[in-house]
């Protein structure tokens, strides 16, 4: 399990999408045949917000089994292997720079059809769909930042009922942009 991290927010980069797609080309071979593809989520793939600069990744593939089989090839690629790590279902895992220590990249691997990407994705969706719901996550990130600067674990639980309130909206939101996307 990973130690906490200090929690540092900076203002969006744009070049966070060309560094997302970058890791993506890097680490997508690793996978395999079971990849179906690999989303960019988390607060760096929102424009306008603060985020804490660490990429989240979120590879999804075909079955149990191509989670764990890319382990060594991950592990190749300078990743530590976090397993599960409170989230069943799921394989984390982290990238931190070699010489500084710095986390750069984290993965969270889901198989196609777990509910966490449904998640994941319609929240990054929403916020990006509305920049007031961005902005008031925004305050609540450095509210909770600053409750926790030191610990990244604390930090992530203390916004977990801000995102928990919004998830309705982001599921609903989500589910309304594919009926309409798909008509006509």
């Amino acid at each position: 399990m990973p130690a906490p991290i200090k929690v540092e927010l900076v203002p969006h980069r744009a070049e966070w999408a060309r560094m997302a797609g970058e890791e993506i080309a890097r680490i997508s071979p690793a996978f395999g045949a079971g990849l179906v593809a690999i989303h960019h989520v988390g607060s760096t793939a929102i424009p306008g917000i603060c985020a804490k600069p660490i990429l989240d990744l979120m590879p999804e593939l075909a079955a149990l089994f191509h989670l764990d089989a890319p382990k060594l090839a991950i592990e190749m690629l300078g990743y530590q292997w976090c397993a599960e790590y409170g989230i069943p279902g799921r394989r984390y895992c982290t990238l931190d720079d070699s010489s500084s220590g710095r986390r750069l990249v984290q993965l969270h691997c889901f198989q196609t059809g777990n509910p966490e990407i449904e998640r994941h994705l319609a929240f990054r969706d929403y916020l990006r769909a509305n920049p007031e719901q961005a902005l008031a996550y925004d305050g609540e990130k450095r509210r909770c930042r600053d409750l926790h600067p030191d610990n990244s674990h604390a930090y992530t639980e203390a916004k977990a009922a801000w995102i928990d309130s919004a998830m309705p909206r982001a599921l609903d939101h989500d589910r309304r942009e594919r009926k309409y996307s798909t008509i006509g």
